[in-house]
């Protein structure tokens, strides 16, 4: 049941975050559930972070608030992707 979780949170994170980034995001439904699941690390470990001051892996529940920090990560996950895969126009 874990797994289902988590990969309904990976969808709807994705989605929204794909959906507030601007630009043109490549990938599926596969691609989304990923990012937002790469997203819940990634906002999870930050919500740790901040709120105690130690770094750790960590991801949010399947709530308002797991999911508002899944959204935030994914936003910064595809930023990061971004920067890394972008083209010079030479």
């Amino acid at each position: 049941m874990n797994i289902l979780a988590w990969i309904v949170l990976g969808l709807i994170a994705g989605a929204i975050a794909k959906a507030i980034y601007p630009g043109h995001q490549g990938g599926g439904i596969l691609g989304t559930i990923l990012l937002g699941i790469i997203g819940a690390f990634v906002g999870g470990s930050l919500g740790v972070f901040f709120s105690t001051g130690t770094l750790t892996l960590a991801a949010p529940t399947l709530s308002i608030p797991g999911i508002l920090l899944a959204i935030l990560g994914a936003i910064i996950a595809i930023f990061i992707w971004n920067a890394l895969t972008r083209r010079s126009a030479v």
